[in-house]
Formats: C-alpha cells, sequence, structure tokens
C-alpha cells in the first residue's frame, strides 16, 4: 500500500480536496495531511511517502519532486524578473489564473479561473469558465508553455499561473506548482478536476481530456 504525505498550507481547502481526489482514485492508499509547523518541528517524517505539497512554505530540506520549480516560485520578484528578462513579457499583478496540466506527454491547458469579492463581507470567491477571446487564449498558451516547458523544464503536475492584462498583452504575475485555493472552483465543473489531475500527473495516469460540464456552459 502506498503512502501519501499531503503538505497542507494556511487554508485546508485544497488539501481536503486532494485527499477527496486520492481517495476516490487509490481508496487504498494510505494518506496523511499535515501542517508546515509540524515538518519544522520534526514531528512529521514523510517516512517514504509521496510528498504532495500545497504550499510554498517548506523546510529546505524537504526531498520531493518538483523542488527546484518551487523555489523558482517561492520568490514572486526574482520570477517576475526572470520571466520578464528570459521570455520578454510584461510582469505585474493580476486576479486571473491559466490552469496547466503537465502531463508526461505534454500541456492540457484548462479554462482560466477568475477571483471576485464580496463587497460585505470581502471574502474571496473563485469561478470557471473565464470566457477569454482565441488571441488571449493563444498568448497565454504560448506564455505557460514556454515557462514551463522551456525555461523550467518543470515536472507533470497541475501549475497555476496567475496573469493579468497590460494593455492588448498578458501580464504575467505568479506561478503556483501545485493546485491552489482558485483551483477549488474546477471541482463539479471540470473533469477531472485540478486536483484529480493533480494526482494522475504526480502518479503518471493518463489524462486525456479536460471538459467543463454541459450544466455549466
Amino acid at each position: 500500500m502506498s503512502k501519501v504525505l499531503i503538505v497542507a498550507g494556511d487554508s485546508r481547502g485544497p488539501a481536503d480536496r486532494l485527499l477527496e481526489a486520492i481517495a476516490q482514485s487509490d481508496p487504498v492508499t494510505e494518506v496523511n495531511i499535515c501542517g508546515v509547523s509540524e515538518l519544522y518541528s520534526g514531528a512529521i517524517a514523510d517516512g517514504g511517502a509521496i510528498v504532495c505539497p500545497l504550499t510554498l512554505d517548506l523546510p529546505s530540506d524537504l526531498v520531493f519532486l518538483g523542488q527546484d520549480v518551487f523555489r523558482f516560485c517561492a520568490n514572486v520578484a526574482a520570477a517576475r524578473d526572470r520571466v520578464g528578462q528570459k521570455l520578454q513579457v510584461p510582469v505585474g499583478e493580476g486576479n486571473f489564473w491559466l490552469p496547466v496540466v503537465l502531463t508526461a506527454k505534454g500541456p492540457l491547458y484548462a479554462e482560466a479561473i477568475a477571483a471576485a469579492s464580496d463587497k460585505l463581507s470581502g471574502e474571496v470567491s473563485y469561478s470557471l469558465p473565464l470566457h477569454l477571446s482565441d488571441v488571449w487564449r493563444q498568448q497565454l498558451y504560448e506564455l505557460a508553455f514556454r515557462l514551463l516547458v522551456n525555461l523550467l523544464n518543470a515536472p507533470p503536475a497541475t501549475y497555476l499561473m496567475q496573469f493579468g492584462f497590460v494593455g492588448d498583452r498578458i501580464c504575467f504575475d505568479r506561478l503556483w506548482p501545485f493546485p491552489a485555493a482558485p483551483a477549488i472552483a474546477s471541482v463539479g465543473v471540470q473533469v477531472p478536476d485540478l486536483f484529480v489531475c493533480h494526482w494522475y500527473c504526480l502518479t503518471n495516469k493518463p489524462i486525456y481530456d479536460l471538459q467543463i460540464s454541459s450544466a455549466v456552459v
């Protein structure tokens, strides 16, 4: 029986969704969720488990697939500088995300996600699909491919490329190397959802297509 250790961030939402995805796909897999503080204190040891971090705040000695990409993502300012210089694209802040399911055979691009704040509570919610023109889509897909494949040589996983707009061009904000909070918008809307996709990528299971539920379109 295989073991999985999910390292949760400040919000347990993504960790719980990944736990559900693993349980549905591989019900005999033993899954544990821990917080970052438990790792730093030494209270948790991976014990040969597949480590699935859902946060960028990680001990430097934690060994897992994609460590170099996580380091790149954790330093947002340096990541923006490198992307701006190497890929020659505008950089800055944005409130949109392009999910990229990077399989062993190449990337699958999911529908973009948008954020909205409730005026009364101030709470942020996420929704998809964000309808974009073909021109915007092609710019996003090209940037994501150059970033993940050419620049980072990233391993299979589900990534969220955060972006905005500068005039008629895409503006790169940052990269999340796991299905962060915005990915929750895909649950019940996209098949397979982004958490299932992440697990499939980590375990080298094939993903042939990403579809939006007909009830949503």
